[in-house]
């Protein structure tokens, strides 16, 4: 007994110190590095622009323009704007969600807030965590102009005022997106603790070293960038329960773990919508044929008959039609 007192109070005067020293002690808390990032040395976007401006990777295409050009034809070069749908819904998420929930907070769009947008942007524009809350003020307001323009450019063609506006609107949105620098620096390291943290001058691939560009000059093996988990940052778990009010979406990543890893799958999102597809940067889903093939089989059986209808003998055309998934998660997702 005299043993164990003698362990615990050393225990405590331990822990008591250690308490001490981390509350005394800056160095000793977590994130060393993270004032390296874009996002700390830019400091916070003020304005829709200075974020477009932060993860510019308009100096990539001069030596990647074959990559650059797959990705132009992408979603992920209109991850908010989409075809015009995409912002349809980020309006409907903004006026049936949380601008008429209760305890949101939110009244009209002077009242968003960065954290009010996550359930949509953790995905569609994760940057805007990078943003100042008059960023979310403001996205909100381009979108809603956006959408008033098309509908009297759509009502009246000959309205060239609306056209214009609509035109203007839409470039900003489709400026915000998931380029180069999300994937090849903002989220491509996931354990930044053990890995570190994405460092302003440094792109992530496959590859160290030095890097030929007046703003990126290195290069850095991510761990990460051929795993799907890059991928499941994104086409996620489900609920994202980290939210104050969680949303689910993006199932992806959850069903291909639990479904298809855990039965013995071991290809990756990347093998599959990148390498055998032929589409490289292009990353298409379900809008691909090729992806089609590679997802889904059917079967299909198709026969003449005749019913009776009373007492009239009428044609009957039976259909019968057996798909199955081959893709290694759900189908559909989101």
């Amino acid at each position: 007994m005299k043993l164990l007192r003698v362990i615990s109070i050393a225990a405590m005067t331990l822990l008591a110190t250690t308490s001490c020293v981390t509350a005394t002690s800056p160095k000793l808390g977590a994130g060393v590095g993270r004032d390296g990032t874009i996002a700390a040395k830019s400091g916070k976007a003020s304005s829709l622009k200075e974020l477009i401006a932060m993860y510019d990777s308009s100096s990539c295409i001069e030596c990647h323009e074959e990559a650059h050009e797959q990705w132009e034809a992408s979603p992920h070069a209109r991850s908010i704007y989409g075809t015009g749908r995409a912002a349809a819904t980020m309006i409907t998420a903004m006026k049936n969600g949380f601008m008429s929930w209760e305890y949101s907070g939110v009244k009209t769009t002077k009242d968003i807030k960065v954290e009010h947008f996550m359930g949509c942007m953790k995905c569609h524009l994760p940057q805007l965590a990078d943003a100042e809350d008059k960023v979310a003020v403001e996205l909100a307001d381009t979108l809603l102009d956006w959408y008033e323009n098309a509908k009297l450019a759509l009502k009246d063609p000959d309205n060239k005022k609306a056209a214009a506006k609509r035109d203007a609107y839409q470039e900003t949105l489709t400026s915000l997106n998931i380029n180069c620098l999300v994937c090849h620096n903002r989220m491509a390291i996931t354990h930044k603790w053990t890995d570190g943290y994405p460092q302003h001058d440094t792109v992530y691939g496959f590859n160290d070293g030095e890097h030929d560009d007046a703003k990126f000059t290195k290069m850095k093996r991510s761990l990460i960038m051929d795993e799907s988990i890059l991928c499941g940052q994104c086409h996620g778990m489900g609920p994202n329960l980290e939210l104050e009010n969680p949303t689910q979406c993006a199932t992806l990543y959850g069903s291909y773990m639990w479904a298809y890893t855990a039965e013995g799958g071991h290809e990756t999102c990347q093998e599959c919508h990148m390498k055998k597809s032929g589409l490289g940067h292009k990353i298409l889903s379900y809008s691909d044929e090729k992806m089609q093939e590679m997802a889904l089989d059917f079967e299909v059986d198709a026969y003449a008959s005749q019913w009776l209808d009373g007492s009239t003998l009428k044609p009957k055309a039976v259909v019968k039609v057996k798909m199955k998934n081959k893709s290694g998660h759900s189908i559909p997702d989101g």
